[in-house]
């Protein structure tokens, strides 16, 4: 970057001296004329220039006798140093349209990760992608997983000689990450048991998925932690090669006939990685095809591969076969090659292979090991197995499956819902603070506001329990959109995944984590308003209590949900969070107790109206005094009834009540369906 920066400056300054305004061309030395042609501004300045000043309005006869032009336009472009001809317009906005494609053409050329690279996988078989930094080892996994979810693709993907379909090959596939993304909050045994309900057929029984469970966790060596909860990376939970096993297993249990690892060793020890590698090669051992990328493996984990493809930086293939016992076949095909270095005795053969076919070496040698790999034997056998496996063997039909899902949406938002309930469920910091901070709330409000709806005798006496309405609404589900966010978002790393790998309908898993936490805001709410009506005194009617408590519910379930919606519209939690600090404090001002409506500016309370805040205060106090016929002193004037001052003063009436509460259940449904669909639509994972 710091280089790109550098050289970027550079080249601005010259576009930006030579654009046609600072000095004219007239008065560039000839040494530095090229900079002029060669600035895209200087074509802009032109054609801007010509534009107006051919114009009839300037046609005015030019009376300059020291500038030789017939109009003032003309004068004015001459003395300038610009085009005086309506050619000169045409031709910068011609040179522009080459520089769009000259740029964009560059762009492309510069950002091609891959380039002509063709190969087989077998079942069996475990192959190694190796490459420097910036090869494209990853970039290919992702493109042949169907991962990729940016640039452009060009090339044929076959399965068995059928064309690969991206809704059927994710079925059939599983994708170990190098990130090892899982839901924090569940044990190793719930994830694997999560991902077979999802993944396997669903004419499998419960006991059978079971047993396969049982089995993998066996095979990666997890049975021994099947009651350990995940946890976050580097903060509780697994290690780190743990959850590279789990990521494995996760992807195991779907029973997968193809599984790419991308770095399943990084970041382990040697011990770490030796489990690991074990791991992936009993995976192999079962008949799969797995396919992992490695940089810059040790001897040990390079010798468990059976064959390698090699890539270059640019992403060109400069091997693709066989490694043979200690690779023998890799450095026998390099040591062929006239002027490479021969291995030394006990040298990692990755290694070797990565330091004799770099730039530098390339550069010494003056080859391109590319293009001797591209007319080498080994080549023509290779396309020679690849043309063989793309033509379908008439024992083999084209992959088909008639759903999309293995499970129906009923089964997906069972098991989503099955997952989330127990993420929550043994999340204390979230849930147990939540209760914990409700409790406090309302013990506060509570005792600061003791018994100050049993009289209402004044406008003040009125205003204090309009001020103890809006504090106990607005704060504490102010603190739930806020505490919400972090859970979303984490829970959104591991959604992408599970998507991606085609487990279930975004709208199941967005139905599933609405509903718990729909579940324990309701149970908040009825902390809450029990807490709340009893120490402010509120009448104890049932039609009352239950207005409260709709409220107070409702209240905190649009404001979670907004929350969990900013999160799905936005690319991470930390803008999430800016959102909503912005619009806590206006739907606080326009709540209608900082400024009642009828005091708010006209060209803002639509904002009022719009604000489901106010509609919540609206309902409470609606619904606790609408229909009090008790009478109020009111300072400098006569007695006024209560029901009579709400509607005069505030504009609240108890007979609108239905429809304030068809407006919460509008705002919960709108924030529910927004949210939904954001996660269905929006993709803010870029690979």
């Amino acid at each position: 970057m710091v280089v790109a920066n550098t050289f970027g400056m550079f080249v601005l300054l010259i576009i930006f001296i030579f654009g046609g305004f600072v000095i004219r061309r007239n008065d560039i030395k000839p040494w530095w004329i090229w900079g002029y042609w060669a600035s895209p501004m200087m074509y802009s300045q032109n054609a801007i220039s010509i534009n107006e000043f051919l114009a009839s309005r300037w046609a005015i006869p030019n009376n300059d006798t020291t500038i030789d032009a017939p109009t003032v336009g003309k004068a004015i472009l001459k003395s300038k140093g610009l085009f005086t001809e309506e050619w000169g317009f045409w031709l910068s906005i011609g040179a522009l349209i080459g520089f769009i494609i000259l740029f964009n053409s560059l762009y492309l050329w510069a950002l091609t990760y891959l380039s002509h690279i063709s190969g087989a996988f077998r079942p069996g078989v475990l192959t190694a992608l190796v490459g420097v930094s910036g090869a494209g080892k990853t970039t290919l996994m992702d493109v042949l997983a169907g991962r990729k979810t940016s640039g452009a693709i060009e090339g044929d993907i076959t399965l068995s000689g059928y064309p690969k379909k991206q809704e059927t090959f994710a079925r059939i596939s599983g994708y170990c990450e190098q990130t090892d993304i899982h839901s924090p909050n569940v044990t190793v045994f719930e994830s694997i048991t999560y991902s077979a309900w999802l993944r396997l057929s669903s004419d499998i029984d419960d006991g059978t998925k079971k047993m396969f469970v049982e089995e993998v966790m066996a095979l990666v060596e997890l049975d021994v932690l099947c009651d350990a909860l995940v946890g976050l990376p580097g903060v509780s939970g697994l290690s780190t090669e743990q959850r590279k096993r789990l990521t494995i297993a996760v992807e195991l249990v779907a029973n997968p006939s193809i599984i790419f690892m991308d770095e399943p060793t990084s970041g382990l020890d040697a011990r770490a990685a030796a489990i690991v590698m074990r791991t992936v090669r009993n995976t192999v051992n079962t008949g799969r095809t797995v396919v992992c990328t490695i940089h810059q493996p040790s001897i040990d984990i390079f010798e468990s591969f059976d064959e390698l493809l090699l890539l270059k930086r640019g992403g060109q293939v400069i091997y693709a076969g066989e490694l043979g016992r200690h690779s023998h076949k890799l450095v026998e095909y390099f040591e062929a090659i006239p002027g490479v270095q021969k291995i030394t005795e006990g040298y990692n053969p990755a290694t070797w292979a990565l330091e004799v076919s770099s730039p530098l070496s390339e550069a010494r040698l003056n080859m391109n090991f590319a293009e001797i790999y591209a007319n080498s034997v080994l080549y023509r056998k290779n396309q020679e197995l690849i043309k063989e496996l793309s033509v379908p063997s008439p024992d083999y039909q084209d992959l088909s499956f008639p759903t999309k899902y293995s499970q129906n949406f009923y089964n997906q938002c069972a098991a989503n819902f099955w997952k989330q309930y127990r993420s929550y469920w043994k999340n204390p910091p979230y849930n147990a603070m939540r209760y914990l901070m409700t409790f406090l709330f309302g013990l506060v409000f509570g005792t600061v506001f003791w018994q100050k709806g049993k009289n209402i005798d004044s406008q003040q006496d009125l205003y204090n329990l309009l001020g103890a309405t809006y504090a106990a609404t607005f704060f504490l589900g102010a603190s739930n959109s806020i505490t919400v966010q972090p859970v979303v978002s984490i829970e959104r790393a591991v959604f992408y995944r599970e998507k991606a790998a085609g487990m279930y309908s975004p709208l199941s898993y967005a139905f599933a984590q609405t509903c718990v936490e729909v579940i324990y805001t309701i149970l908040q709410g009825i902390l809450y308003t029990v807490i709340i009506y009893a120490t402010i005194g509120y009448d104890w009617k049932a039609d009352k209590f239950l207005y409260f408590l709709f409220f107070m519910t409702a209240c905190f379930n649009y404001f979670g949900l907004f929350g969990m919606m900013l999160v799905a519209c936005t690319p991470s939690a930390l803008l999430a969070n800016i959102l909503i600090t912005f619009a806590l404090p206006l739907w606080n001002l326009f709540a209608g107790f900082l400024i009642v409506r009828p005091a708010i500016p006209i060209w803002w309370r639509w904002y009022y109206w719009a604000n489901p805040v106010s509609w919540t205060i609206y309902g409470v106090v609606a619904s606790q005094f609408g229909e009090n016929q008790g009478e109020l002193s009111v300072p400098g004037g006569k007695p006024v009834v209560v029901k009579q001052f709400l509607k005069d003063n505030l504009g609240i009436q108890h007979d609108l009540l239905g429809y304030v509460v068809l407006v919460h259940f509008a705002y919960i449904i709108a924030f529910f369906f927004v949210f939904g669909y954001s996660i269905k639509f929006f993709n803010f994972q870029k690979r």
